[in-house]
């Protein structure tokens, strides 16, 4: 009996095929009601004792192999029709919809490029920072009144970790690991606690540049931004200086650009003034300097930091910062040809 389920094994491994006709009428040889496993049971009746436990254990294996065997053909059949189901080669295919970068990718990367042009390496920091690189450091004592022209979110278990309000921090930490000649910008998301409007976000971006060399001037500066302005906007574009304060700079001055959305004749973008403030700037404290263990006496600097939105805002005629947070296709399609 052993011969015979033996036999039974090599003829089920040897089948194959092509239909499920074929595997069912395999299935009833061997499975069925009066199949061939049936009269094998039956004729195990007959096996005598000291042979059953062997003769047992191989019809089993025979058994359970014709199952698997019956299994396995079933799937190749499916799978092999799945790979030919009716598709017609001659339709054309779906459109695919390129994506486009979002405008304040398209006015980072340009404004990169810019500054690259004039040497300038690009440092990044974290985006949640402790007192000292954000305040401390850069000349803004505690309880100084200046600490209130930035709204910031504090982390609630800690006071002295937050949001970092200004990319100036990256400013700090490059400023503590390097020594002069630095020329540096440093792009990045920061964070205040604002009323959201047409020209403000509790959530906006930032480019900050920092030059630490000897004899640097505030005509370097200004000269630095004017080329800036000339190659984000075009060669005819007017600035303007006007004094400012801020404690890390001294002096301190904000840079206007002529509005090109209303081209001079007042929007609710410019505060119908004709102009648009862009960025603030001055020089490097000698405070800011000596606090990050830079010879103030020896060394000058200067700093600026701009917002990409208001610049976005310009470049492309857009009157609601808010579009830039919504996600709008109908808005992000507009830049395609920019990419």
């Amino acid at each position: 009996m052993i011969d015979k389920i033996n036999k039974y094994l090599e003829e089920s491994k040897s089948f194959i095929a092509d239909n499920l006709e074929e595997i069912e009428a395999f299935r009833i040889k061997y499975l069925g009601k009066k199949g061939i496993i049936n009269d094998l049971f039956a004729e195990f009746k007959n096996v005598p004792r000291e042979n059953k436990k062997e003769v047992g254990q191989k019809l089993n294996e025979l058994k359970i192999s014709l199952q698997e065997k019956i299994n396995t053909l079933k799937n190749a059949l499916e799978e092999k029709s799945d790979s030919h189901s009716d598709i017609d080669l001659s339709l054309p295919g779906d459109p695919i919809h390129m994506g486009t970068r979002h405008p304040l990718s398209i006015v980072r990367n340009e404004i990169i490029d810019i500054f690259k042009r004039l040497g300038f390496t690009i440092s990044e920091g974290p985006e949640i920072e402790d007192d000292w690189h954000v305040f401390s450091a850069l000349n803004f004592p505690e309880e100084h009144p200046a600490r209130d022209m930035q709204d910031t979110f504090f982390i609630e278990k800690n006071p002295d970790i937050l949001l970092r309000t200004h990319t100036s921090s990256v400013q700090v930490r490059v400023m503590e690991k390097s020594q002069p000649p630095i020329r540096t910008i440093s792009p990045g998301r920061v964070f205040r606690n604002e009323a959201i409007s047409a020209r403000a976000h509790c959530i906006f971006h930032q480019v900050e540049g920092l030059y630490i060399d000897e004899n640097v001037s505030f005509a370097d500066l200004k000269q630095t931004l004017l080329y800036f302005a000339k190659e984000m906007f075009g060669e005819q574009t007017k600035i303007r200086l006007r004094p400012s304060y801020f404690p890390f700079t001294e002096p301190s001055a904000e840079m206007d650009v002529a509005c090109n959305i209303c081209h001079g004749k007042g929007c609710n973008v410019c505060k119908y003034t004709g102009w648009l403030e862009i960025l603030g700037c001055g020089m490097v404290d000698p405070n800011v300097l000596d606090s990050c263990k830079i010879d103030s006496k020896k060394y000058t600097g200067f700093a600026f930091g701009m917002g990409i939105e208001r610049i976005a805002m310009l470049k492309y005629g857009i009157n609601d910062l808010r579009l830039y947070f919504e996600n709008d296709v109908r808005f992000l399609n507009q830049f395609k040809s920019a990419n």
